[in-house]
């Protein structure tokens, strides 16, 4: 078998060599230009040192697995969010857009080569048994993870309702590593929690961007505006720590809050990629005032959302400075299972704005202070865990587009796109809108009601700093919008 893999690989390697260079007999006239030249050389080196491995390693070697790491370092080099992906990882990378499955409740990503936890998802037993953000899982179930990629960490969280797993984190502040013993559960893939935090005040977390998250959202705010006989006289959209997901839902959801205009701009190097998304006036546009809170785990679809109610001015954001991932990215199913992620564009706030490796600065800074283990005001130095990354940190990262620098006040795109051939997850171009204390005993009070439903914390929330800034200025707009 591997010798055939062998002869069939340099079969396809002498064609395309041979493709690179037009020979006119008549004349011996021989042109490459110098592009196919630099390919055809290192095409030619890469025949020679598989042939040497082949040949002279000391253990026989399998050339189909050297061809398919040789393949995955090619992309993986590429950019951080670009992936070759063998068949179990494509499976896991479909099961997180949809659906539900048994796992534990944790959204991790690798930061600097550590599987980092970026957030436990409340109700979740990772969540119950007080797994945190900005805790390193080094083991799980004894094995280490830093010989493992991001998807076999995923899959190894994940398994059978009722079936254990032990993870053992290492954590800021704590000498030794902590194993923390865990039976799986299933964990729904519900984005969206709601509550009431004053009288005429709601409070929306959308944790990510899956396949329903704007008609949850919908139904939420339905929800908040019913469950008082006065109209809602604000909204806080809580966007900390989610990590994006599908950029339809983010245009979707921003639609939710725009009547008109440029929601999203997306520009690749060909024509066919670039493509706008624009928001529609509806009879149920939201016109209450708008708080968004961001921060550094804020990433790619929340960063849409964020930088177009921001450049429209619909609301005001509050926290820190965001993840900054200005890119999107296709997935392509591949023969046999196989799967390809890779970044075919940048995208652009409604006012030109790449945010790629600088992220969306808030309106008003905010930064978050609080520590479930005290209660008292001392500000705390952050810890390096939690502010030790952003996009432009990673490795490889792509840089901002230096002519977009040049031009923001240029804005969107000219093109009217009608290709949307480039990403796979995409629905339709043009989606359709599918007193501190005293303040947070309200918190606390009004929210009760919808606490096993939705899933908050709501003395989580009464302690929330930014949540409190937040509710503050909403409030503080109110009294003085009736003002003479």
């Amino acid at each position: 078998m591997e010798k055939e893999v062998r002869q069939l690989f340099r079969y396809w390697i002498a064609v395309i060599l041979a493709a690179f260079t037009l020979t006119v007999v008549d004349g011996f006239y021989s042109f490459t230009t110098a592009g196919n030249e630099k390919t055809y050389e290192a095409l030619k080196l890469f025949s020679d040192v598989l042939q040497e491995i082949e040949e002279n390693y000391v253990d026989k070697v399998d050339t189909k697995e050297l061809l398919q790491n040789a393949i995955k370092g090619m992309v993986n080099n590429l950019d951080p969010h670009s992936s070759f992906m063998p068949p179990e990882a494509f499976v896991e990378l479909q099961d997180d857009t949809r659906g539900e499955f048994g796992g534990v409740g944790i959204v991790v990503a690798l930061k600097k080569g550590m599987l980092t936890v970026i957030s436990p998802i409340e109700g979740t037993p990772a969540y119950k048994a007080g797994i945190k953000a900005g805790d390193i899982i080094i083991k799980i179930d004894g094995e280490s993870t830093s010989d493992l990629e991001l998807w076999q960490s995923v899959k190894k969280m994940r398994g059978d309702m009722g079936k254990s797993v032990v993870i053992t984190i290492i954590r800021e502040g704590i000498a030794e590593p902590v194993d923390y013993n865990l039976i799986r559960d299933i964990i729904p893939m519900t984005s969206v929690r709601s509550t009431t935090l004053a009288p005429g005040y709601g409070y929306l977390w959308v944790t990510n961007f899956r396949d329903q998250t704007a008609d949850e959202i919908k139904d939420a705010l339905i929800k908040l505006e019913s469950s008082s006989n006065k109209p809602l006289k604000g909204l806080i959209l809580d966007l900390r720590n989610n990590p994006g997901g599908l950029l339809s839902q983010a245009a979707e959801v921003s639609d939710i809050f725009l009547s008109k205009g440029i929601i999203v701009s997306i520009r690749g190097r060909f024509e066919q990629q670039k493509e706008i998304f624009e928001a529609h006036s509806t009879p149920d546009d939201r016109k209450y005032p708008l708080a968004v809170l961001i921060n550094g785990g804020s990433a790619s679809a929340s960063e849409i959302v964020a930088g177009a109610l921001q450049d429209h001015k619909r609301a005001l954001i509050l926290g820190t400075t965001s993840f900054g991932k200005g890119s999107v990215q296709t997935v392509k199913p591949l023969r046999d299972g196989f799967g390809l992620k890779y970044t075919i564009a940048r995208y652009y706030t409604p006012n030109g704005r790449s945010i790629q490796a600088e992220g969306i600065k808030p309106d008003i800074e905010v930064a978050y202070n609080f520590s479930e283990e005290d209660d008292d005001d001392t500000e705390k130095e952050p810890s390096p865990i939690k502010k030790m990354l952003r996009e432009k940190d990673l490795k490889n990262h792509l840089e901002p587009d230096k002519e977009d620098v040049k031009n923001r006040s240029n804005p969107g795109v000219e093109s009217d796109s009608e290709n949307n051939k480039f990403e796979k997850n995409r629905k339709n171009k043009n989606p359709g809108k599918s007193e501190n204390n005293e303040r947070g005993k309200q918190i606390k009070d009004n929210a009760k009601s919808q606490t096993s439903e939705s899933l908050v914390d709501i003395e989580k929330l009464r302690k929330d700093p930014q949540i409190q800034r937040a509710l503050d200025i909403l409030v503080g707009y109110g009294v003085f919008s009736e003002l003479n």
